[in-house]
């Protein structure tokens, strides 16, 4: 069945990942961090959105790492769809993060 927006599940190094450009990306900085140019590589690092004490909802970036001493958090997108467009601009007010997209 394919799924909602014709990405390609992808599995390497045993991680399954939504889309091949998604996995493409681990790759490269996977490669990244063996050459030390970036530490730290997490996966799917998440983030609740908690207002007024109140949890709505949670984002979950697709990857997160160290790049010059600064944290870089990154999303890989095919489709940036109104809820997604939503969840970023309240973590990155609820967060001093900012979310690059690739």
């Amino acid at each position: 069945m394919p799924t909602k927006y014709r990405a390609k599940k992808v599995t390497v190094d045993g991680i399954r990942f939504d889309s091949i450009k998604e996995s493409h990306r681990y790759l490269e900085l996977k490669t990244l961090q063996q050459a030390g140019v970036i530490t730290n590589l997490e996966l799917q690092p998440r983030y609740d959105v908690v207002v007024n004490g109140q949890k709505i909802c949670y984002y979950k970036a697709d990857f997160r790492y160290m790049e010059n001493g600064a944290q870089v958090i990154e999303d890989v997108k095919g489709m940036r769809t109104p809820i997604y467009r939503l969840k970023k601009k309240l973590v990155e007010a609820l967060y001093p993060i900012k979310i690059i997209e690739v």
